[in-house]
C-alpha cells in the first residue's frame, strides 16, 4: 500500500484538501483505510487543475463569479482577454452558462465517496 504525506496531497489536489481542510461537509469513512481514501482520489484526479470554469461553477451568484474571475485575473492564472470574455459571457448569459452548480463535496462524490 502506498501511503501519500499531507504536503503532496495539497500540492496534487490544491482544491480537494481546502475542501477537507474546510470541513465543508462530512462523509462516512466506515471500513476504509485513510491513505485508501487518498490513493482513490489521487488515482480519479491525477494531473487535474480546475479551470476557471469549474471555479465559476461553485459559485451561487454573479457577485461572486464577478469575484473569482477578478482573483483568477490578478493571480494570473486566467488572462485579461480571458477575464473579459468570462465577463461578457457572465453578463449576457447568465451564471449557470457555465454549467451546473458544483456542489460540495463534488469531487468526492465523483470519486464515488458521495
Amino acid at each position: 500500500m502506498t501511503e501519500i504525506d499531507t504536503s503532496e496531497f495539497k500540492r496534487r489536489f490544491p482544491n480537494l484538501a481546502k475542501e477537507i481542510e474546510l470541513g465543508s461537509g462530512t462523509f462516512d469513512v466506515d471500513g476504509v483505510n485513510g491513505a485508501d481514501i487518498f490513493r482513490k482520489a489521487r488515482d480519479s484526479f491525477a494531473g487535474y487543475m480546475p479551470t476557471a470554469i469549474d471555479y465559476l461553477r461553485r459559485c451561487d451568484n454573479e457577485k461572486q463569479a464577478e469575484e473569482t474571475i477578478d482573483y483568477l485575473e490578478k493571480k494570473g492564472e486566467i488572462t485579461g482577454e480571458e477575464a473579459g470574455q468570462l465577463r461578457k459571457k457572465l453578463k449576457e448569459q447568465g451564471l449557470r452558462s457555465f454549467g451546473t452548480r458544483k456542489e460540495n463535496e463534488y469531487y468526492l462524490k465523483k470519486s464515488g465517496y458521495g
